[in-house]
């Protein structure tokens, strides 16, 4: 009777079980040795693939970076660039927490990952196409990664102890209720998000409004 045959190794099954890593145990647990022995495979037959560790972060990176939501960024769409941003950092923001520990990863920038630079691409040709000079076009995008990274990076909420003799009034008087804070993590720090984002796009909106009058006035046509 043929033995079954071993599933072909392939970049996708590289990946999925790097991202399985990262996700039950952090950056550090992902090697090359410890991978092939994940994949019942020989450690040299990962390199038929990725050159090295970090390659294949990137891809988990990249896959993160597929899943955000650009539709809003279409020229064929009808949401103005506000309504854009917003609904991009939230699909953007969703993919994260799914993934919270490729996030230090992706803060670093898009690199050469092609879905990153979709992102990228997406976010700075709205903008343009919404009327912002392609300075600030790129200083938006800039912003917005650095807002919805940093909003993934941890939780405020949780970085605060249940026990409520941690939070003395003589110390601490306006944090009477701090301890409550950790079991309502997601509402808290969704709440957090949302007014962050919203009091980032109407700042952005107010520039704009000054930007255009600017350029209404005689000597800037």
């Amino acid at each position: 009777m043929a033995r079954p045959r071993k599933p072909l190794l392939s970049r996708d099954r590289i990946v999925g079980a790097a991202s399985a890593l990262v996700d039950a145990e952090g950056l550090d647990a992902v090697s090359t040795r410890r991978l092939a022995a994940e994949l019942g495979v020989s450690g040299p037959s990962l390199y038929n693939h990725f050159h090295n560790k970090d390659e294949i972060l990137d891809a988990v990176a990249d896959g993160v970076s597929a899943k955000v939501d650009l539709s809003m960024f279409d020229p064929a769409d009808g949401r103005d660039w506000r309504t854009a941003l917003h609904d991009y950092a939230v699909s953007y923001r969703a993919a994260l927490t799914e993934h919270p520990n490729i996030v230090p990863v992706l803060a670093r920038g898009p690199g050469r990952r092609p879905a990153g630079l979709r992102v990228a691409d997406a976010v700075f040709g709205g903008m343009v196409r919404a009327g912002w000079p392609p300075a600030q076009a790129t200083y938006i995008g800039a912003l917005m990664r650095y807002f919805i990274t940093g909003s993934a990076l941890g939780s405020f909420a949780s970085g605060f102890v249940d026990d409520e003799t941690a939070y003395d009034p003589a110390d601490y008087p306006h944090l009477g209720q701090a301890h409550l804070l950790a079991e309502r993590r997601q509402k808290v720090d969704e709440g957090a998000f949302e007014t962050g984002l919203r009091a980032l796009i109407d700042g952005l909106a107010l520039q704009y409004e000054q930007w255009g009058a600017v350029r209404r006035t005689p000597n800037n046509p």
